[in-house]
């Protein structure tokens, strides 16, 4: 091998060194592969993730176990990349798939949930402004769309019908002008009772060496948080949590957790599918978008390139 050869295979090496080092010690390139964080990423976009964000995460977790140099807490509205914390399969965390969203709740947080355990705000849960249904008999429909026109109640169409029964949308600033215009009578609107309407339930992100009372509610996620991430035994009978064999109404918890919500609500790929986030499978920051395409459509069917560099928000 002549010393020109040798010079180039001495540099490309060092550059492939130098893109490993960076790679497991600095910042990792993630393709993002759905529509869950738009519109701050969009699908296809490639960013940057800061692995210093919150301390580096020492790579080769087979050979190391976990630790992090430099440890720091994930903070609120941060949008994360991380592990699945529900791929168990996989008994090495940072060989699991890969997912990104937006850090809802750290721990002690208190968070209010529905039933599905989405995050809404007690001022959204309770703003006049919010559509529920009502219900009224099919024979009232001329009274109701009348009332509507007088009042300028915005008609939004029936939401649903049969023989006997209408259902439209209201808000409760409209419903109750619409009581206010029956001139006292015994209104015929009727609330439909549903799963949207109901209390939201205050969910507790668990912190290390904290404790967190069982609901019936939130008893599931606990379980499945004590088996999959505290390797505890942990069942339910009767509608009771055994904890090692014992019945227990609060968890204790060795590790801080986060609770992390996709900005397309639609898009289930958050912590209401995987439950809480373990700090051990935090990866890092999305940092910058490097790579960004749009695809253009006339008369030359192409690709134009928009949006690099721009900070992740």
């Amino acid at each position: 091998m002549n010393i020109r050869k040798f010079k180039w295979t001495l540099a490309f090496a060092g550059a492939v060194v130098v893109v490993l080092l960076l790679r497991g010690f600095a910042f990792t390139s993630y393709l993002i592969p759905s529509t869950g964080m738009e519109n701050s990423i969009f699908q296809g976009e490639r960013i940057l993730v800061n692995k210093w964000s919150y301390g580096l995460r020492v790579p080769f977790m087979s050979l190391f176990s976990y630790h992090r140099w430099c440890e720091s807490p994930v903070q609120r509205q941060d949008i994360v990349v991380f592990n699945n914390p529900a791929g168990i399969r996989e008994p090495i965390i940072d060989r699991r798939e890969i997912y990104i969203s937006r850090c809802l709740g750290v721990p002690g947080d208190t968070l209010f949930v529905d039933s599905l355990f989405s995050v809404i705000s007690p001022e959204a849960q309770f703003n006049p402004d919010k559509k529920r249904l009502y219900s009224y008999p099919a024979s009232k429909e001329n009274l109701i769309t009348s009332l509507m026109h007088t009042l300028s109640i915005t008609n939004d169409g029936l939401m649903g019908s049969n023989d006997s029964t209408h259902v439209r949308s209201f808000s409760r600033y409209e419903y109750y002008l619409l009581e206010q215009a029956m001139n006292g009578k015994e209104s015929f609107v009727q609330p439909l009772s549903n799963k949207e309407d109901a209390e939201p339930n205050p969910l507790i992100v668990p912190g290390k060496g904290k404790f967190i009372r069982v609901y019936p509610w939130n008893m599931t996620l606990l379980r499945n948080t004590l088996v999959m991430h505290e390797g505890k035994q942990a069942e339910i009978k009767n509608d009771t949590l055994y904890v090692n064999g014992k019945p227990t109404q609060h968890c204790y918890f060795t590790k801080d957790y986060y609770w992390m919500g996709s900005n397309n609500t639609v898009n289930f790929s958050d912590s209401r599918l995987f439950g809480f986030v373990p700090q051990d499978h935090i990866i890092g920051k999305a940092s910058i978008i490097w790579f960004s395409k749009e695809k253009e459509t006339g008369l030359f069917d192409g690709y134009r390139w928009r949006r690099f560099f721009r900070t992740v928000k």
